[in-house]
């Protein structure tokens, strides 16, 4: 799992309404991305909705927030409408961009091992790196957490 320091992989992948958004496009600015399980799902969905409620002092901070997960555009359309969600979703049906990150791999649960997603999330800085990574995310409070080291990282 990359780590506060590393280089930002590069991307231009799917995402909700069909089109597709790229690194390139924001180079320069800071923004927040995290990789989440599953849509509509009561961790995730609490997650997400904290990220809206925090969306604009986010915004206010010159930064943007991602939600990546391996649903499909058409299941991140269904969740974003349905909970109002101001920002964009990756469908990152192939993992290429959980395996860019680290986010992808063997999980435990009651004894059964299976391939899922680490919930994770990465702050970026204006520079393309790594500026802070939580590999593994408690929901509550964390998107506080988050907003505070942008704040911080806006200086």
């Amino acid at each position: 799992m990359l780590e506060a320091g590393d280089k930002a992989p590069s991307f231009d992948a799917p995402i909700d309404g069909g089109g597709t958004l790229s690194s390139a496009s924001l180079a320069g600015k800071p923004y927040v991305i995290y990789f989440y399980p599953k849509d509509n799902t009561p961790g995730c969905t609490t997650e997400a909705c904290d990220f809206r409620d925090r969306f604009e002092r986010i915004a206010q901070t010159g930064g943007t927030v991602i939600g990546v997960s391996k649903d499909s555009v058409k299941s991140h359309d269904g969740f974003k409408a349905k909970h109002g969600l101001p920002f964009h979703l990756i469908a990152d049906t192939d993992g290429a961009l959980h395996e860019g990150y680290g986010t992808w791999g063997t999980k435990k649960n009651y004894g059964r091992e299976y391939q899922g997603t680490f919930r994770s999330t990465f702050l970026v800085g204006a520079d393309g790196r790594i500026a802070q990574a939580w590999p593994k995310v408690r929901v509550k409070g964390h998107v506080d957490e988050v907003l505070a080291a942008l704040e911080a990282l806006q200086g």
